[in-house]
């Protein structure tokens, strides 16, 4: 008998596993698609990173504008411009311009164009707590790398359950390093201008340009 209670028991904790990971999976799913269907999305943001151990607490504020891949980032000072193809990346404190591909400089780097969409492929879900932000439900979601190399130990990703938004997005790193995202801003289609993403070596006459 009790060697059936516990296959009983692993059953159903299989079970409610598998109802929670799909359950995460759906409201992920229906984020992805509500992502897809804008034109384009501008976001206002708030970035944290801390890490205790080594006494390291940064914050500051961004914003970017995504249509498509192509994407335009600004923060700390530096403007980062992706037209589909090369990214550009403006300090006008330094009169610098770097032009490169847009790779990935850090492993599981999370780039602005696979901000809203990065979690589809890598990871496994499960559904975390939900919490009450001035009256707006946010559902964590818990992402787990399925690379168990990864230098990411897990991700919590806050989705408005009524809009369903990212509100916010926390990477736990195995070295101890948090990094916080939260949405200011979130807004969609805008009028853009056709040259928002095209880079204008006029405007930067004077400047050190470095071509990886």
């Amino acid at each position: 008998m009790k060697i059936k209670n516990i296959i009983i028991a692993l059953i159903l904790t299989a079970s409610i596993n598998s109802f929670a990971q799909n359950k995460a999976k759906t409201l992920l799913n229906q984020v992805s698609q509500k992502v897809k269907s804008y034109d384009n999305i501008s976001i206002d943001f708030k970035y944290v990173l801390e890490n205790t151990a080594e006494k390291i607490k940064q914050e500051t504020k961004g914003d970017v504008i995504m249509q498509g891949d192509k994407y335009k980032l600004n923060i700390l000072g530096v403007t980062r411009l992706f037209d589909g193809k090369k990214l550009y990346s403006i300090s006008t404190e330094d009169e610098e311009v770097t032009i490169s591909a847009e790779t990935n400089d850090e492993e599981g780097a999370i780039t602005p164009s696979k901000m809203l969409s990065f979690y589809e492929d890598g990871y496994t879900y499960a559904m975390d707590i939900e919490q009450n932000v001035n009256g707006r439900k946010i559902q964590l979601v818990k992402l787990t790398p399925i690379d168990s190399k990864s230098e990411i130990k897990y991700i919590l990703l806050g989705i408005d359950t009524q809009t369903k938004h990212i509100y916010n997005l926390m990477q736990i790193g195995k070295n101890g390093t948090k990094t916080t995202l939260t949405v200011n801003s979130f807004k969609t289609n805008e009028p853009l201008s056709k040259n928002l993403f095209t880079f204008d070596a006029n405007k930067y006459k004077g400047y050190y340009i470095n071509k990886l």
